[in-house]
């Protein structure tokens, strides 16, 4: 396993990161607790020492999952990244006269939790709220402190410059050792600059969804900020393993994403197919291809990776072990310029 410096934090996590969405079991169909508590205790064996969560996956239950799954080792040997500013518990008063714009926050969309009731999601980034937000995670995660701490969303009803300030308090009092935030473009990013240094900005990035290439990279490379790439397999689709047709659990939207419907999965399968010669003779999985080839990315600092069992979790983690060369790279990379998606 590679360990790489998030930005000038001083904080250093694996290459390949557990990410902890779909154990929280919200907008994945359900989870099973125990196979999630094994996957991160297989991750951490494997060398995968980051596990990043956020209050919102489950309604906190992701949180607590990966608090139960930690126990018992050293708590300086892992670094556990959560999020913050995605609320569900804001009382309907909260919304405006209108019951259309909230006075605190943004209104995200209706979802329902793992029960089936109904929920509005808001992205809020009220400094008091960030606070509250930040001892309640450290409940259910049975720390003393976060490694890093991310707003979820931006909040477009709150300065930035008010919730990066709750966030320099949170570092200031020992609470969070590094800030972060998550899909902040490059103006936000900065934007937020002007009150704190943050390590990260975690973002959507897969072979198949590379727009940040064009500015954030670079912007992130040149003032040293690192980037966490979540859902570098595409929610899935690019494992190969999905083909048309495929029936998803109750509460599992994935089908509903561009990358699922005919035609394109159609195209993303050709693809793989394209590259499973090059995997069988690494003696790897597609999917360790993919990740191996997102962590050599420039400007990725590290990639998020979801497991549901130990099986995946070591399978994730071995992706390390993929040695791919320049003319490997280019290759794959000709593919995927040849590749249209509507």
């Amino acid at each position: 396993m590679e360990y790489r410096q998030l930005g000038e934090s001083g904080l250093a996590a694996s290459a390949v990161t557990f990410g902890a969405w779909a154990i929280g079991g919200w907008m994945w169909g359900g989870s099973d607790r125990k196979d999630a508590i094994a996957a991160i205790r297989a991750s951490y064996e494997h060398g995968v020492t980051s596990i990043d969560t956020a209050a919102v996956y489950g309604m906190g239950a992701s949180e607590e999952i990966v608090g139960e799954a930690l126990e018992g080792i050293p708590r300086d040997k892992v670094q556990i990244m959560t999020k913050f500013g995605m609320r569900w518990d804001l009382a309907g008063g909260d919304q405006g006269s209108s019951g259309q714009r909230p006075i605190r926050g943004t209104f995200a969309f209706k979802s329902r939790d793992n029960s089936g009731r109904e929920l509005d999601i808001y992205k809020y980034g009220g400094k008091e709220s960030v606070i509250r937000e930040c001892e309640d995670s450290l409940r259910r995660l049975r720390t003393d402190y976060i490694d890093l701490y991310q707003q979820h969303w931006p909040d477009a009803a709150t300065p930035i410059a008010e919730t990066m300030e709750a966030l320099d308090q949170l570092v200031r009092s020992g609470k969070v050792r590094a800030a972060g935030v998550c899909n902040y473009d490059t103006a936000q990013m900065k934007e937020a600059a002007g009150t704190i240094s943050l390590a990260a900005d975690q973002v959507p990035y897969s072979m198949v969804r590379r727009d940040i290439e064009a500015e954030l990279v670079p912007y992130c490379i040149a003032n040293k900020k690192a980037i966490l790439a979540y859902s570098p397999l595409q929610r899935g689709v690019l494992t190969g393993k999905i083909k048309p047709g495929h029936v998803f659990n109750a509460g599992d939207n994935r089908g509903d994403s561009k990358y699922y419907q005919g035609g394109n999965l159609n195209r993303i399968n050709a693809f793989l197919d394209e590259l499973r010669p090059l995997a069988a003779a690494r003696n790897a999985t597609l999917s360790q291809l993919v990740i191996r080839w997102t962590v050599l990315r420039p400007g990725i600092t590290i990639a998020l990776v979801g497991a549901r069992d130990a099986r995946q979790a070591i399978e994730n983690a071995e992706a390390m072990n993929v040695r791919l060369s320049a003319d490997e790279v280019e290759m794959i990379d000709s593919r995927l310029a040849a590749m249209q998606l509507e």
